[in-house]
């Protein structure tokens, strides 16, 4: 009789033992079901991955900076040299002052 309550101890053991382990085995697919799910619905919704989005926003953030780089030379090149249309109605300009001033003294 001292085999009985063992025996019927080991076998309730055992028996939680083995819910335990089919617990977690519905837990994990569990997990993967509802992961998988998860991106089949960010996938049709076309959502960036992360890593997408922070090499993009480097490639932005450098190509904003090369683009202020550029637009201070534009710049600093505008008012070293003057654009040709400027040049060409300051020419005009002269041109027809000077005319002016010719034509006056011819008379």
């Amino acid at each position: 009789m001292s085999n009985g309550p063992n025996r019927i101890l080991d076998e309730f053991a055992k028996l939680v033992t083995d819910a335990a382990g089919a617990a977690q085995g519905v837990r994990r697919e569990m997990e993967t079901a509802f992961k998988s799910q998860a991106e089949r619905v960010l996938n049709s919704m076309d959502v960036v991955q992360r890593e997408e989005f922070e090499a993009l926003r480097e490639m932005t953030l450098k190509v904003r900076a090369e683009n202020e780089r550029l637009a201070a030379r534009v710049a600093e090149l505008e008012a070293r040299f003057p654009a040709p249309a400027e040049q060409a109605s300051e020419t005009s300009t002269e041109s027809v002052a000077k005319r002016a001033g010719k034509t006056s003294s011819k008379k």
